[in-house]
């Protein structure tokens, strides 16, 4: 039987395979279920918590299961308290266990060859959408989707230990009626930092990119300069008119900007005004706009020195992306 706690945490205990089966399909995937031995062994027990795009339960069985999904369509992460999982992704098997995390893409049939019957597990789904605009914004780029993340990660030390730990803080104070996390802002960074992780735990191409993410909630000082870049990256701007933005000197600015977010002030600029001349390049037609008009509505003066940035982020000449 399913019932929502005064806490917002879904609760759901029953010994019928169909309504497992209707729980796992409203709160994760529908899925094909089939008990491995007496059906009246079947034992289950979910909590599960919605937290935006993050959805996280804390499920087992009691009994050995074996389920088949499809193709999730989310980004998912399996973390066994107990027990063993084997499952396996585009025919790829793997095994899951309190030491190894099983991570699962959002493409690619699904199947979980052998829930075990003395496995309990974290499952942590993240709705695609979310963690792909997480990494673009990171980037401040487009990515090409999905994007590929190893299939496992050790979660008994460094930062795979950190990010579980990141997991049941969600779960824990998603049950606290006058926690922070109540407030929409402490949530919505509790979830970027656990989308950040796991791009930063098991998608080695963005691992350095993604760290950034994690460093904690972003003070109000450098959110108004972000803010402020954002609006308008082809502004005149400098270092001392950023610093007046932020309400602080411009040496506090720059420690405040490698804190939180990994790179000097110029040099964020920089990368916001060439994603954007990026984006423009590759929608233009060319002959409507020239590499120079769309450089300096971007926010560079010298073409020569665009030419170069360009190149060494992109691999190409801006002149190649607009000739498509």
């Amino acid at each position: 039987m399913e019932a929502l706690d005064r806490h917002g945490v879904f609760r759901i205990t029953t010994s019928d395979v169909d309504e497992a089966r209707g729980a796992i399909a409203t709160h994760f995937y529908s899925t094909f279920l089939d008990v491995v031995g007496p059906a009246d062994a079947l034992a289950a027990h979910f909590d599960v918590v919605r937290s935006g795009p993050v959805t996280i339960g804390d499920l087992r069985f009691g009994v050995d299961v074996v389920m088949r999904f499809g193709e999730l369509g989310s980004y998912h992460v399996d973390v066994p308290l107990t027990g063993e999982l084997a499952w396996q992704q585009a025919r790829r098997p793997a095994v899951a266990t309190p030491a190894r995390a099983g991570v699962f893409q959002p493409v690619g049939d699904t199947t979980l060859d052998r829930w075990a019957a003395d496995c309990r597990l974290l499952a942590v789904k993240i709705e695609r959408t979310a963690l792909e605009s997480q990494l673009e914004s990171l980037l401040d780029a487009p990515v090409h989707t999905p994007v590929t993340l190893d299939s496992e990660f050790d979660t008994t030390s460094g930062a795979g230990l950190s990010w579980g730990r990141l997991v049941r803080l969600l779960v824990a104070e998603a049950s606290e009626p006058d926690g922070l996390l109540q407030s929409a802002g402490p949530a919505e960074h509790l979830q970027q930092s656990i989308i950040a992780g796991l791009l930063a735990l098991a998608s080695p191409r963005y691992r350095e990119t993604a760290g950034y993410g994690m460093r904690g909630w972003t003070p109000r000082t450098v959110k108004r300069v972000l803010d402020a870049m954002h609006d308008a990256p082809a502004s005149p701007f400098t270092m001392a008119a950023l610093a007046a933005t932020a309400g602080v000197s411009a040496r506090a600015l720059q420690e405040a900007f490698r804190r939180h977010v990994g790179m000097p002030p110029m040099t964020y600029l920089r990368n916001l005004r060439l994603a954007q001349a990026h984006r423009a390049l590759g929608a233009a037609g060319s002959d409507a706009v020239t590499v120079a008009q769309i450089a300096h509505d971007s926010g560079f003066v010298h073409l020569g020195r665009f030419a170069a940035a360009y190149r060494t982020r992109y691999g190409v000449s801006p002149s190649h992306t607009l000739r498509g």
